[in-house]
């Protein structure tokens, strides 16, 4: 090609067809729509979630939730998830429901996995339909996964069935919007109504009118499936009156029908041994959770008040030279007296990069269950555990003396709590082994709790105090005094035990092993007695909050 030919076809570039410039144009792709799955939780008792709810939670980019009563389910999400407050506007049910929906369809476009959490079942008596029309409308996809409904669980959580042989026929009402016309229902059938507490008066006046019994039975509950459910049994004619009578406020599941009459013999929920009792859980935070959860299947409503805070020890170069001598073969036993101590080493190994290859030649004694538990963990099986009272005591009866021919070293290393007793360290030094005594966490005393708890604690609002350890009693009594007189007493064991007596208290159950469930099992028989005992006498069933004592209690 010649020069001037070169020339001109720099000044002149070709065209470009439409097609070509078409397709190497960048085009800004729109973000994809989220998807929607609305969950139903249930009515109140966070266990009742289905598994499929709690599998889509654990996937979630985000969470719209309608308030405190879903927090529990929270748990399930993966860290970072963004919760969106899905309360609604104030007004009308069709207000709030378009405010939610306009909400659900907002978040799905910025998020791609959302999860609305609906209380009940998303499509029955809720307003998920009417959201998920809003997200078809939006070109957002979504499935449901249904929950229980409180029409058929808090009737089964009141004992009350709605169908039973001849009882076949059961119709719902909800009575939030609008006036009904109850001349068209059977008399003979089963009502479950919703929202009715306040319209209460004029329904049943409307229903006696519409042919109904004035006799028939009725049932109210309020705060189903939950532990601070309580029912009203009474009749059409009576169950406003009753309801006032028996101070009882909140929305309530209303039955009306013969089928009411089988909560006599049919009640579960509301015999537990401890339902509707408040108790006081005195511990770390981190500790708390499966005592707590135990009392719950009780039907009791724990609350935790921390009394010990575990730090490390002021002085970390005792712990640091005993893990070195594990690692160096200094020791021949190694002996865990708790879940703490357990926890502490470990975390010391983790500094160091160990793991428990470094207990190769050793032989582990755990104290009880819950130790022995917290060292499976490490994948290690524990040499020694008391055949009898798992305690120190215990461990020290079981432990063998030093043999100068079968032990090569005689040296235990102990890691424990500052303020633990001497007991172990004395009656291995008694077997003729040496003992490294060694402070692996502290205690600490805990700020005292709200001046409300305080009051509660002293003038016997709780029903029942579980002392975990000997420390939570001197912890407890000190941040907040003693528990009132009427308050049940409930310990781990014969040490925590010898600790309440000391501070004047009078204990009234413990546990026949030291672990937080066979601390829950024993209050929960203490209760169960004294259920009997109240029902034998032909006394009605009351809470010890309810049953004040005058005095304090003396050991």
């Amino acid at each position: 090609m010649s020069s001037a030919k070169t020339a001109a076809a720099t000044k002149a570039p070709q065209k470009v067809p439409a097609k070509i410039a078409a397709s190497t144009t960048t085009v800004k792709q729109a973000r994809p729509l989220g998807h929607v799955t609305f969950v139903g939780v249930g009515p109140g008792d966070p266990s009742l979630l289905t598994l499929a709810g709690r599998d889509v939670l654990a996937n979630a980019d985000a969470v719209v939730v309608e308030g405190p009563e879903h927090e529990p389910f929270l748990a399930y999400c993966k860290p970072g998830v963004e919760i969106v407050a899905g309360s609604g506007a104030e007004g009308s049910r069709a207000l709030k429901v378009a405010a939610r929906a306009r909400l659900v369809v907002k978040t799905a476009k910025s998020a791609a996995n959302v999860v609305r959490l609906l209380t009940g079942d998303p499509f029955t008596f809720s307003s998920g339909a009417e959201e998920a029309v809003a997200c078809r409308k939006a070109g957002i996809g979504f499935n449901v996964i249904p929950g229980v409904s409180e029409v058929s669980a808090v009737p089964a959580y009141a004992g009350i069935p709605l169908t039973m042989k001849g009882e076949r026929e059961v119709t719902v009402l909800d009575l939030a919007e609008a006036k009904l016309d109850f001349s068209r229902l059977h008399p003979k059938q089963t009502l479950v109504l919703l929202n009715a507490v306040d319209v209460l008066k004029e329904t049943t006046a409307a229903l006696i009118e519409a042919g109904f019994d004035a006799g028939t039975a009725v049932a109210a509950t309020v705060g189903g499936t939950t532990t601070a459910q309580t029912s009203v049994v009474g009749t059409l004619g009576t169950i406003v009156a009753d309801l006032r009578a028996a101070k009882v406020t909140g929305e309530a599941v209303v039955v009306v029908g013969s089928v009411v009459e089988q909560r006599e013999s049919l009640s579960w929920f509301e015999t537990k041994p401890l339902f509707g009792w408040r108790i006081l859980v005195p511990r770390t935070k981190d500790q708390a959770g499966p005592l707590m959860d135990r009392l719950r299947r009780y039907g009791a409503m724990p609350e935790e008040v921390p009394t010990i805070s575990v730090e490390p020890p002021r002085n970390p170069q005792q712990m640091d030279k005993a893990i070195r001598g594990l690692v160096e073969g200094r020791y021949e036993w190694v002996a865990f007296t708790s879940v703490n101590a357990v926890k502490a080493v470990r975390e010391k190994f983790d500094e160091y990069g160990l793991d428990a290859r470094a207990f190769s030649g050793l032989k582990i004694a755990a104290v009880g269950e819950k130790t022995a538990e917290a060292i499976g963990a490490w994948g290690i099986r524990p040499d020694l555990l008391p055949s009898g009272e798992q305690s120190a005591a215990g461990l020290v009866e079981d432990w063998p003396p030093f043999d100068e021919v079968l032990d090569p070293i005689n040296r235990v290393f102990l890691p424990r709590a500052d303020i633990a007793t001497e007991t172990l360290v004395a009656g291995l030094t008694d077997l003729g082994w040496e003992v490294d005594d060694v402070t692996a966490y502290r205690t600490v005393r805990a700020a005292p709790p709200p001046a409300p708890t305080r009051e509660a604690i002293k003038s016997g609002k709780f029903d029942a105090v579980v002392f975990t350890s000997s420390s939570t009693v001197r912890n407890l009594v000190g941040i907040a005094g003693k528990p009132h007189a009427s308050t049940v007493i409930a310990v781990i064991g014969p040490a925590t035990l010898k600790t309440a007596e000391e501070h004047g208290l009078r204990v009234d159950a413990m546990a026949e092993s030291p672990s937080a469930e066979e601390l829950a099992d024993a209050l929960a028989r203490f209760g169960a007695d004294r259920r009997d005992t109240m029902l034998e006498a032909g006394e009605p069933v009351t809470r010890p909050s309810e049953r004040r004592s005058g005095s304090r209690r003396k050991s």
